[in-house]
């Protein structure tokens, strides 16, 4: 077994982890389906984020080609799985919590989701200049949100137009991204 192989096992068991937690929410939902309220803001959080697992388990393999694992490299790696998984469980109620109204449910929650996704866009934007090869500068839109989103968290916006527009810009950036980017596996 190579070192990667070693290290992508448990990466890939976190992240089954959140992608666990998307697809139970949303099996919850439909269970419930007559009692739910939905938020299609919502709902596009849910998509957002389990793409992200999906991306995330999709670029682990570029990995492969690192020399050597040291710990503090694990562990650094590892964490965005991890706050991926939080993520995914923060767009969820708890269980026996009121789960009816997701509208109500999204704005009682948005800022701890953001507080969680601004962590992970840190994570990436560290990950692409300690990974892949970037500068802090080759990631406008990292630094972007790094500095709205905290805004956004601080001034705890409640206008629903602006929840509406911030996912499905983000929505769009992500696929853009997807357009731009060849998802390729070479093996």
């Amino acid at each position: 077994m190579t070192p990667f192989e070693y290290v992508s096992v448990l990466i890939s068991i976190v992240l089954g982890l959140g992608i666990t937690q998307i697809v139970s929410g949303v099996a919850d939902i439909i269970h419930q389906w007559n009692k739910a309220k939905l938020y299609w803001p919502h709902l596009m959080w849910i998509a957002f984020v389990f793409f992200l697992h999906i991306q995330e388990w999709w670029v682990l393999y570029d990995l492969r080609t690192l020399s050597e694992w040291k710990l503090p490299t694990f562990l650094f790696i590892i964490l965005y799985p991890i706050n991926l998984f939080i993520l995914a469980r923060i767009l969820f109620p708890s269980a026996g919590a009121d789960s009816g109204d997701f509208k109500k449910f999204y704005f009682e929650n948005f800022r701890k989701f953001f507080v969680w996704a601004v962590i992970l866009i840190a994570l990436s934007l560290s990950d692409n200049i300690l990974f892949n090869g970037y500068s802090w500068i080759d990631q406008p839109v990292h630094i972007f949100l790094l500095i709205a989103l905290p805004y956004f968290i601080f001034k705890n916006f409640q206008q629903e137009w602006l929840h509406k527009l911030t996912v499905i810009l983000l929505s769009a950036l992500l696929l853009a991204s997807l357009l731009l980017v060849e998802w390729t596996l070479t093996i």
